[in-house]
């Protein structure tokens, strides 16, 4: 009886534990099927408050074009210049920061975007101009054999120019919805360098492969696809249609947008971010192009074939995109210049890494040069994008209503000012310390001083707001759009394509 009795006692006591595990492996697969169902309900929550174009339109612009092309490029440019065109490293310097010249004056590509819409449009028409114009200059860098380095140059300016003009439009885009929908403004510069990081990560794991296969020409002609997909978004994308424009009005509003952006320029809370911006970048001293002649060198360096070069930045993407998910996930409710601090202390430490590599120290520590690489361009690029993505969600919020893409171009112009320092400062730290395609054997004190010069901006730090960065930084009337015949109306949104409305 005892024995029967046990028995029983047992038996619920097994089947409560067959339970649990059932349970248990339930709730796993509930919480991976969820964390696998995020991303996709996250993109629907955007697509729904924003509209599917404009979503589908920072996936283009920013995962396609710039993202995707933009690291299919990178790799074929800098062998382009290195066995093509057999420039050296301070002269590839010098010349990347030529490139990289139409953003730069990217607020005069906003004040057209802002001021002179086409046919009804002010931004759908940009876009496909824009298109046209990388696919035209890659098809002549691919096509056109022997090209002379002015001509290759001009090419390159121009491809440069169109992926400067369709950041431009996306960027007033995500600007005037951050105006509208101030809490989702972190989601939306997440969903950019996601888009960015991933389409990086793609085009970087290409692109040495595509360099070694078929030669950097037609790498150059591949890239026309991604400049075609832009022409798409102009013929897609959303956009209030601007009824009884005068154009007579152009000047004046010409007038009127740069008096605002000077007004609004002159406020304390929006040139001080502005001067960090540029001090932090200016202060970066760019020695890549020095870096990748070491990289690819066959007596000093590790001599690095273009597949592991492509291989190499693929993963600094992959370090990129996770910069962006700890950003989105953990950081994007901290205090700007809490999260600054951090990076910008970070960002200096992690250049030491070079050192490491360039005066052999990791091969002394059993570490094979890839390895380390691998480490050191992921861990970089994950800080960069940590210390990227504030500025982007503080720059948004700095911009008026009514000249939002004029004046993101203007901070984002400050920006790319601040790159073009730190790339012509460093070529000619790179050209003083005498490194040249085969002689590297001061680089390490390039590296020092870079190093150094990175943590300078950490004591300018009172200049960032510590403002909560889920709320407005402009005072309302600075927010407000003006009404007007000439003035965009919600209610007349028209879905038909470019080409139906001419």
């Amino acid at each position: 009886m005892m024995e029967e009795q046990e028995e029983k006692e047992t038996k619920p006591l097994h089947r409560d534990s067959a339970c649990s595990r059932h349970m248990r492996r339930n709730n796993l697969k509930e919480g991976f099927l969820e964390l696998m169902l995020r991303p996709i309900q996250w993109l629907k929550m955007l697509s729904e408050e924003l509209h599917w174009s404009f979503v589908l339109g920072v996936v283009i612009v920013y995962g396609i074009s710039q993202g995707f092309g933009v690291g299919l490029s990178r790799v074929s440019t800098q062998y382009y210049m290195k066995d093509e065109q057999k420039v050296q490293p301070s002269q590839a310097q010098v010349l990347i920061g030529i490139i990289h010249f139409p953003w730069i004056v990217k607020p005069l590509w906003g004040l057209l975007t802002d001021v002179v819409p086409i046919l009804g449009y002010r931004r759908r028409p940009y876009f496909i101009f824009a298109g046209v114009l990388g696919v035209t200059s890659m098809l002549v860098l691919s096509l056109h054999k022997n090209l002379n380095l002015a001509f290759a140059l001009l090419s390159l300016v121009a491809g440069s120019a169109g992926i400067a003009f369709a950041d431009v439009a996306i960027d007033a885009c995500v600007t005037q919805h951050t105006i509208s929908y101030p809490s989702l403004a972190g989601d939306m510069q997440s969903l950019c360098g996601l888009s960015s990081s991933i389409g990086a990560l793609l085009g970087f794991s290409l692109s040495g492969f595509f360099v070694h296969l078929v030669g950097t020409k037609v790498v150059f002609g591949l890239l026309s696809i991604p400049a075609s997909l832009v022409v798409l978004v102009g013929i897609l994308l959303r956009e209030s249609y601007m009824r009884n424009f005068s154009y007579k009005t152009v000047k004046e509003k010409f007038v009127d947008a740069i008096k605002a952006m000077w007004t609004t320029l002159k406020r304390r809370d929006v040139w001080r971010p502005c001067m960090y911006m540029y001090l932090s970048l200016a202060l970066g001293l760019h020695i890549h192009e020095g870096m990748f002649y070491w990289y690819t060198d066959a007596k000093e360096g590790p001599s690095f074939s273009q597949e592991v070069v492509g291989s190499i930045f693929s993963v600094g993407a992959l370090g990129s995109l996770f910069g962006v998910l700890l950003y989105q996930n953990l950081l994007k409710s901290h205090p700007f210049r809490d999260i600054l601090f951090w990076a910008q202390l970070l960002c200096g430490m992690s250049g030491l890494l070079d050192l490491v590599l360039v005066l052999r120290i990791n091969l002394n520590l059993g570490m094979p040069d890839y390895f380390f690489v691998v480490i050191d361009e992921a861990v970089s690029r994950m800080i960069g994008r940590i210390k990227w993505m504030p500025f982007l969600v503080l720059s948004s919020k700095l911009c008026p209503a009514g000249i939002e893409g004029t004046f993101f171009a203007l901070i984002m112009s400050i920006d790319h000012i601040g790159l073009l320092s730190s790339a012509w400062s460093g070529g000619l730290v790179l050209h003083m310390l005498k490194v040249t395609r085969t002689q590297f054997d001061n680089l390490w004190i390039a590296i020092v001083i870079r190093s150094l010069l990175r943590l300078i901006p950490i004591g300018f730090l009172f200049l960032i707001p510590r403002s909560d960065p889920n709320l407005s930084i402009l005072p309302s009337e600075l927010l407000r759009t003006k009404k007007g015949n000439d003035v965009l109306e919600p209610e007349n949104i028209e879905m038909a394509s470019l080409v139906n409305s001419i």
